[in-house]
């Protein structure tokens, strides 16, 4: 099974893909998407412009994106929300079933421990994915969304779904 990772972002989106074969995992490809234009209409359909492009070079079979956290900025997090929300309608315009993970779920199920630091997720996932090259901490937050989507909603008899607080 072919999964999509998505660390949704306005500025900045990671996206990684991997395979899922049983227990066995490895990269296929993993990048940035970089939100073009002036206004946010315009930003927003840059992301939603290079998911699809995404989706259709690498066509997977699922997807994963990490849910929204509120932190102090309010406006920052609703800019990211909005990103999300574009992302995940890109994924369900392509018919793609999708898994959402909170962050916390993600780094415990990647690094071993909750709270973990960018550079632990990074080096977790070049050891999960052998001879990735992620192309920058958002990449490699996406493909360890990509992972943890592997591990609990990646098969028919493991139906995990992080549950909305």
């Amino acid at each position: 099974m072919r999964i999509l990772g998505i660390d949704p972002g306005l500025r900045t989106l990671g996206w990684g893909v991997i395979e899922s074969n049983g227990a066995r995992l490895s990269h296929v490809a993993n990048g940035l998407c970089k939100s073009d234009g002036d206004d946010l209409g315009e930003r927003l359909l840059s992301l939603h412009n290079q998911v699809t492009e995404i989706i259709a070079a690498f066509a997977p079979d699922q997807a994963a994106i990490e849910q929204t956290f509120v932190n102090k900025d309010g406006a920052g997090t609703l800019k990211l929300g909005q990103a999300r929300g574009v992302a995940l309608l890109t994924l369900a315009k392509a018919g793609l079933p999708v898994g959402e993970y909170a962050p916390n779920r993600v780094k415990k199920t990647v690094v071993g421990v909750g709270h973990a630091e960018k550079e632990q997720v990074m080096h977790m996932v070049k050891l999960q994915l052998p001879g990735c090259d992620p192309k920058g901490a958002d990449a490699a937050d996406a493909l360890a969304i990509a992972i943890c989507h592997a591990y609990y909603g990646g098969t028919q008899q493991r139906q995990l779904k992080e549950k909305r607080a």
